[in-house]
């Protein structure tokens, strides 16, 4: 199974852009699937999820109200759209997918598979 990313870039204070990652094998809907970042000597970040089955979605504080996680089954891919960025969000993005149900889709260990990482840097 491959994770096919693409969006990102470099963009200005309070731009918007939307980050795609693709999946390879089977349907988008049997995948619970995160988007994580790591910023320049940090270590990688919990974004956002959408859980297998319902698809309910989760997000980290500084991102909620600017940021949606969100499934396009037309293109089996989820899409991150992402607004009112900051240099805070500077980082290289990366989708990863598990099949199934997780307890903890904030845990790195726990996917499969992951994405090749798009860079969005954030300056004024």
């Amino acid at each position: 199974v491959e994770l096919v990313q693409s969006g990102g870039g470099s963009l200005d204070p309070g731009s918007s852009v939307t980050l795609s990652c693709a999946v390879s094998e089977g349907s988008i809907a049997s995948y619970t699937v995160a988007w994580f970042r790591q910023a320049p000597g940090k270590e990688r970040e919990f974004v956002c999820s959408t859980r297998w089955g319902g698809g309910s979605t989760r997000y980290i504080d500084s991102v909620k109200e600017r940021f949606t996680i969100a499934r396009d089954n037309l293109k089996n891919a989820v899409d991150l759209e992402m607004v009112a960025l900051t240099s805070e969000d500077t980082a290289v993005y990366y989708c990863t997918a598990h099949l199934g149900a997780l307890q903890d889709d904030a845990a790195v260990d726990p996917y499969d598979y992951w994405g090749q990482g798009t860079q969005v840097s954030v300056y004024s």
